[in-house]
């Protein structure tokens, strides 16, 4: 029976001296992975590309998921330290102000999601939107550097599937975000407004280069035609001898062309231009109007 339409939850356990636990939560509705990373000797942890949940058909949002991941936490005892994000998601709205809200935590994500809100504020013709210096506690800069617990870990700028995504890089786990997909499944799209095929290969080449041992976590898992279970971990040396889109020997023009090709096939998703317009108020709906509701505006043939 097919487990992509189920949550599911799998603990990635800390490898020894300055390595995390990782959990990952999997969100069907999005075939999403959401992660907690923590050290294991103070139980300090940071919450990953956490989900708010939304039904497209009524516009309506809850938050099961989020609660499903501060459950967990509680579980196993951990202090929330950090809720971040790797980029603004075109395919789920991201829970950050909330957990912000509920945790006390300090939110981040990358700084060029500046640059990722003036493109958005042409298309949706709102000029004064998206306070992301406001919204975010941290932007992070490739190259910066910050600490769970006593876990040292560094930001990489990823740019590709869009112009601001970062990897965070905690010791042996690296969360990669929409960058890779699983072995079997290659790659991720490039297609989206400021995105980028060739960014996207020279992205992927700096993640390939960490060492071999380390975790690589992913942003999203749909299965394949030999598995319908959801899986979101493997090593940088597997996706090396793996990896249908960039295991080792492939060569950038081909890789470029198979990524084009596919994402030529590709539909937005259908949270888009809802998602990206919450997403870059750091997961918080726009204003409510004065009958105390909110409304979102939508570019009609723009895409």
């Amino acid at each position: 029976m097919s487990k992509l339409n189920e949550p599911v939850v799998r603990h990635s356990a800390s490898t020894g001296q300055d390595s995390p636990d990782v959990w990952g939560i999997y969100e069907p509705d999005t075939g999403s992975i959401q992660y907690i990373c923590a050290d294991p000797t103070t139980k300090k942890a940071a919450l990953i590309d956490v989900v708010l949940n939304f039904d497209p058909a009524s516009f309506a949002t809850a938050i099961r998921s989020m609660e499903k991941v501060l459950n967990l936490v509680d579980e196993h005892g951990l202090t929330v330290e950090w809720v971040l994000d790797t980029h603004p998601h075109a395919d789920h709205l991201m829970a950050s102000s909330s957990l912000r809200e509920r945790t006390g935590a300090t939110n981040g994500i990358g700084e060029k999601v500046r640059e990722i809100a003036e493109l958005w504020r042409d298309y949706y013709n709102a000029p004064e939107a998206f306070d992301v210096d406001r919204d975010f506690d941290r932007l992070f800069a490739d190259g910066d550097s910050f600490r769970i617990g006593d876990l040292d870990v560094r930001v990489m700028l990823s740019p590709g599937h869009t112009l601001g995504s970062i990897t965070y890089v905690c010791n042996d786990a690296a969360f990669v975000h929409d960058t890779l997909m699983q072995p079997d499944s290659g790659t991720s799209r490039a297609d989206f407004p400021g995105g980028s095929t060739e960014d996207l290969w020279s992205s992927i080449q700096s993640i390939l280069s960490l060492p071999e041992k380390t975790r690589l976590f992913i942003g999203h898992d749909y299965g394949s035609e030999e598995r319908d279970e959801p899986e979101w971990e493997a090593s940088v040396a597997t996706h090396k001898a793996e990896n249908v889109h960039v295991k080792d020997g492939t060569d950038k023009a081909d890789y470029i062309k198979i990524r084009e090709d596919r994402d030529a096939t590709l539909g937005l998703p259908d949270r888009m231009l809802a998602a990206l317009q919450i997403n870059l108020r750091a997961g918080q709906l726009p204003e409510a109007e004065s009958n105390g509701a909110h409304y979102l505006k939508m570019p009609l043939n723009k895409f």
